[in-house]
C-alpha cells in the first residue's frame, strides 16, 4: 500500500488531511471494509494494548524460563518512592509500561505485535504515557495506530520487521521509529516532522543485534524494548524542536535493509551470537532446557 514515507507525507499534503486519516482511507479503499469497521478493530487493538500493560504493571510476570521476574511491577512500585528519577518521570513510566508488555509476552499472555511480539512493548508505551501525560483521547489514541501503522507498512515494503532477517534493528528500531512518527502527530507536529522522527528514531538503532539468550523472547528483548523508548522520545522532542535527519526517512529505512542483509547470521535471531553466546548466556540456555526436559520427563 505504502512503499515510501514521502510518497505518504505529500499524499497527506495535496489533500490537506493528516497521515492517519491518509492511511485509515488506504486502509477501507484496499480492503473494501467499512470505515467503521476498520475503526472498531483499531480500537479492539488499542484495548487490547492497554490489558497488556496494566496486566504487566498490576502484579509480577513470571515466565517458565525463570528469565522474567516481573521486572515491570518492580519498576513501577519503584517510581512511587523516586520522584526524579534520572531518565524523568514521564520517560520512567513510559519504560515501566514497555516491559510490562515484553514481560506479558514472555509470559504467554496476549499482546499485539507492533509490528512484532518481541517489540511489542514500545509503542502501546509511548501512547499511554502520552495520553496520561496531555489527557488524549483513547479516539486520538486510535488515530495514532494508523500513523504507526502506515509508517511500520513502508518499513515492511522496504525492508525488514524481522529479527531473523534484520536483527533487534528490524524490530524494536522499527517500533521506534512507528512509535515517534505517530508521537510527533499527537504532539502538534507536521507530517515533515514526523517522518524526520521516523529517521532520527532509527538512525540511533542502526546495526543493532538481535540475540536471545536461549532463543527466548525474554533476554536481552524486554530491556531493548525500553531503550527503544527512550530513543523514541528522544527523536520526537528533537523533531518538534525543529531539528532536520540530515539522512530522508526513506533512505534510513533502505540503509537498514543493506545493513540486515549483511549481518552475520549468528545476529539474527539465532542466539549463536551477542549476549547469547556469552558464558552467561549459554549457562543460562543450559539450564533452561535442562530444566524444560526435565518437565517434559516428569509429566510422561
Amino acid at each position: 500500500m505504502f512503499t515510501s514515507l514521502q510518497t505518504l507525507i505529500e499524499t497527506s499534503d495535496s489533500r490537506h488531511l493528516p497521515l492517519h486519516e491518509i492511511v485509515l482511507q488506504a486502509e477501507v479503499d484496499s480492503s473494501g471494509r467499512s470505515r467503521e469497521a476498520v475503526l472498531a478493530d483499531m480500537r479492539h487493538r488499542l484495548q487490547t494494548m492497554r490489558a497488556s500493560v496494566e496486566k504487566g504493571l498490576s502484579s509480577p510476570v513470571q515466565t517458565l524460563s525463570g528469565l522474567s521476574k516481573g521486572n515491570a511491577y518492580k519498576l513501577w512500585g519503584s517510581l512511587k518512592n523516586t520522584p526524579s528519577p534520572l531518565t524523568g518521570s514521564w520517560l520512567s513510566r513510559a519504560i515501566a509500561r514497555a516491559m510490562a508488555v515484553g514481560e506479558v509476552n514472555a509470559g504467554m499472555g496476549c499482546i499485539v505485535a507492533t509490528p512484532t511480539a518481541g517489540s511489542a512493548g514500545v509503542l502501546p508505551a509511548v501512547l499511554f504515557t502520552l495520553q496520561e501525560a496531555h489527557r488524549l483521547s483513547d479516539e486520538q489514541l486510535v488515530q495514532a495506530l494508523f500513523t504507526a501503522g502506515g509508517i511500520g507498512m513502508v518499513i515492511v515494503n522496504r525492508a525488514h520487521v524481522s529479527g531473523a532477517a534484520g536483527g533487534c534493528q528490524a524490530e524494536t528500531g522499527s517500533a521506534s521509529a512507528m512509535a515517534a512518527g505517530a508521537a510527533v502527530e499527537l504532539l502538534g507536529g507536521s507530517p515533515v516532522q514526523s517522518a524526520h522522527a521516523v529517521a532520527l528514531a532509527l538512525t540511533n538503532q542502526l546495526g543493532l543485534i538481535c540475540d536471545p539468550v536461549a532463543g527466548l523472547v525474554e533476554v536481552p528483548c524486554i530491556l531493548r524494548n525500553a531503550g527503544a523508548v527512550a530513543q523514541c522520545f528522544t527523536a520526537a522532542d528533537l523533531a518538534m524542536a525543529g531539528i532536520e535527519s540530515p539522512i530522508p526517512a526513506d533512505e534510513v529505512i533502505d540503509a537498514m535493509e543493506r545493513v540486515g542483509g549483511r549481518m552475520d547470521e549468528r545476529f539474527r535471531e539465532t542466539a549463536q551470537g551477542g549476549l547469547a553466546a556469552t558464558p552467561t548466556g549459554r549457562a543460562l540456555a543450559q539450564a533452561i532446557w535442562k530444566k524444560t526436559r526435565g518437565e517434559e520427563e516428569h509429566e510422561i
